[in-house]
């Protein structure tokens, strides 16, 4: 077996440490004298001046799309990319720079980007480094009550935001305390919006800069580029601090992962820049002479949202050979496919079933499987027009995020022909952790550690996990090197909690997820410390808050919320509390035999299910930490069940072991 990963000699806690077998110490930077993101966004510059960089769709054409039943659609024919070259690029990066001094906007200011992935992201983020000012990243989706702790906590002064964004910002307008100027990136923006603010147009504080250049103020590696707000698992959001080695160093570690990044390779853009894994993506891909497109989710393909019929997705125009995707999305692929080869029916379906089984049974190592000619013939006949979908072109992608099913990796990996690299990594450490390494076939583990990251299990008794447990040490991740970040800002209580420096100036991070290590240095991620769990589409349930807000109905004994990271809903097992239910079924006249029958039937479950909707809503809670199905329970959980501690604490093993059918039958 290829050791992927080898034991190394640390400081710090006592555990079990592996690194990258490629590399004896920490990668910090790939480039000689380069230290920081905005050294290297220059140096690209220069090199490929003349080459594509930044690509964006001319808009041909909105129309709103009016369903029968009265609800409306907006659908959108999208033009050809057209295109900056590094030099113009730089010199917008430059301008724009420039216009952020001519504005007023002092150095030691933070500057606030607040928008969705596009062109002016990408500048804007490049001029504020090129003056050492330091960046609050914010999701264009984030909600009013975050939106304003992030804008106050950092003191912003300048926010560069889009049309849409700058009327969530008019509504919590009297709550900004610090805010001067907001710059936005449509040239068409509301005037009645500019009470409290001077706002300015992206294009007019570029040309302003452009008449008064001012010289770059370049910052060193130890400072902050990006103060990233995360979504946030429980309470308001918490902005971890970002210096240029920290970035640098997890670009430097992925560049020497993804097999011959280099400039042929063209970069679909459309996940969140707010999020680490785009941000690092979008500052590794100059670097490397290559080309940046933008596009959204809802414009992906030629059968997305927001495409109107009968013309093409931006993967279709650009025919990207890079992409980063979270598992939601390539799901979403997968079901695609699947429904429209189930749709066809006949023969197509046999072709496609038999393509997909012999392929499979050859990625799974049978030397019987499909082969050589075998194979260039079923990519010709079956697989060509699945890979059409993404452009037809990607040799490789990158999934991060959250955890990928094992079904959708291999189907992706058979269907589009290319690998996926799956990282494992968080805010707190740049990205920065493991990632699956191109040779490597297997599911359901995210790699060896990144040449960057020194990964560390150590032991969790309570949990009963162990670095000695055998066949496999098993314990807390805990993610060391130039990659881990320097904490939260304004939380030092927090940051000191999770955050240690150890003997040898090593930083750490303690991530609070279990993991176990394969044999050949690879990374499985086997459980959360805490009960908290990511859903699929990124967002995180708090299980032991949401059951505090819903156990106030007054149908529920006892309830345990379910969450599966492979899923984008929660689930709950709910104990029933026998008096309410039967006082509400003979209220309504309906007949049972026992409780359990009553527990069975499809009005009380719909009615219990609408109590904790109702209880949801008056807590506050988010839709995705409502429960969308139930089971209803008629036996209480007791201790002598085995179910809950003597204190009556709900023990989550053990009910999941005991309900597993239940629960898999709600998912089903």
């Amino acid at each position: 077996m290829k050791k992927r990963g080898v034991p190394v000699d640390v400081g710090g806690e006592p555990g079990y440490t592996i690194r990258n077998s490629r590399f004896p110490s920490p990668v910090e930077t790939s480039w000689e004298g380069v230290t920081t993101l905005a050294e290297l966004f220059e140096q690209a510059c220069k090199e490929h001046s003349d080459k594509h960089l930044l690509g964006t769709r001319k808009l041909v054409l909105r129309e709103v799309d009016v369903t029968e039943d009265g609800r409306s659609f907006e659908k959108l024919h999208l033009g050809e990319y057209e295109w900056l070259t590094y030099a113009k690029t730089f010199e917008a990066v430059c301008s724009f720079a420039s216009g952020l001094v001519q504005l007023g906007h002092k150095k030691e200011e933070r500057v606030a980007i607040f928008a969705d992935t596009r062109e002016e992201w990408f500048i804007a983020l490049q001029a504020c480094f090129r003056r050492n000012v330091t960046v609050v990243t914010i999701y264009a989706s984030l909600g009013e009550e975050a939106l304003c702790h992030s804008l106050n906590e950092t003191e912003v002064t300048t926010v560069i935001c889009g049309n849409k964004e700058l009327k969530k910002l008019v509504n919590i307008s009297g709550q900004l305390d610090t805010v001067k100027r907001v710059i936005c990136m449509d040239n068409e923006f509301p005037t009645s919006a500019s009470g409290r603010w001077t706002i300015i147009s992206f294009a007019d504080v570029e040309s302003v800069g452009r008449s008064n250049p001012v010289d770059a103020d370049l910052p060193v590696s130890a400072d902050v580029a990006v103060i990233m707000y995360t979504s946030g698992s429980t309470g308001l959001p918490k902005g971890v601090m970002m210096t240029h080695g920290n970035v640098l160093a997890t670009v430097s570690a992925v560049m020497t992962i993804v097999p011959g990044l280099g400039s042929k390779d063209v970069y679909l853009a459309y996940l969140p820049l707010a999020h680490i894994l785009e941000l690092a993506a979008e500052n590794l891909i100059p670097a490397v002479g290559g080309v940046i497109g933008y596009g959204t989710p809802l414009t992906l393909t030629d059968t997305s949202n927001k495409i109107k019929t009968g013309t093409k997705g931006d993967a279709s125009v650009l025919s990207p050979t890079v992409m980063a995707a979270v598992p939601a999305i390539l799901d979403r692929v997968r079901d695609g496919v699947r429904k429209k080869v189930d749709a066809k029916g006949g023969l197509a379906k046999k072709l496609f079933d038999l393509a997909y089984s012999r392929r499979l049974s050859a990625i799974n190592g049978s030397w019987f499987g499909a082969w050589g000619l075998e194979k260039f013939l079923w990519d010709f006949l079956v697989f060509k027009k699945v890979r059409a979908i993404l452009g037809g072109r990607i040799r490789f992608l990158l999934s991060g995020g959250a955890p990928l099913s094992a079904d959708t990796q291999r189907f992706i990996n058979i269907c589009l022909g290319a690998p996926i690299g799956q990282g494992y990594g968080l805010t707190e450490t740049c990205a920065g952790a493991t990632f699956s390494e191109v040779d490597d076939t297997s599911v359901g583990r995210v790699g060896s550690p990144l040449p960057c990251s020194f990964v560390k299990l150590i032991d969790w008794p309570e949990g009963g996990y162990l670095t000695s447990d055998s066949p496999m040490p098993r314990g807390e991740i805990v993610v060391g090197g130039p990659s881990v970040t320097l904490g939260y800002f304004k939380n030092e209580e927090k940051t000191k909690e999770v955050y240690k420096v150890d003997e040898r100036g090593m930083r750490w991070f303690y991530t609070g997820d279990i993991g176990q290590f394969h044999n050949d240095g690879c990374l499985e991620i086997i459980d959360r410390k805490k009960d908290i769990v990511k859903l699929q589409h990124g967002e995180y349930v708090s299980l032991g808050k949401v059951e505090a807000a819903l156990s106030i109905s007054p149908y529920v004994d006892n309830i345990m919320l379910h969450a599966d990271p492979f899923h984008s809903y929660c689930v709950a097992l709910v104990v029933a509390s026998q008096h309410a239910v039967e006082d509400w079924a003979s209220k309504q006249g309906i007949v049972f035999t026992d409780f359990a029958d009553l527990c069975e039937k499809e009005e009380t479950i719909k009615e219990v299910l609408s109590s904790l909707v109702q209880m949801g809503k008056k807590a506050r809670l988010e839709k995705f930490e409502i429960p969308a199905k139930l089971k209803l329970v008629s036996t209480p959980w007791t201790p002598e069940s085995g179910l809950v501690t003597a204190a009556l604490k709900i023990k989550r093993e053990a009910i999941r072991k005991a309900f597993s059918q239940d629960l898999a039958m709600l998912y089903a």
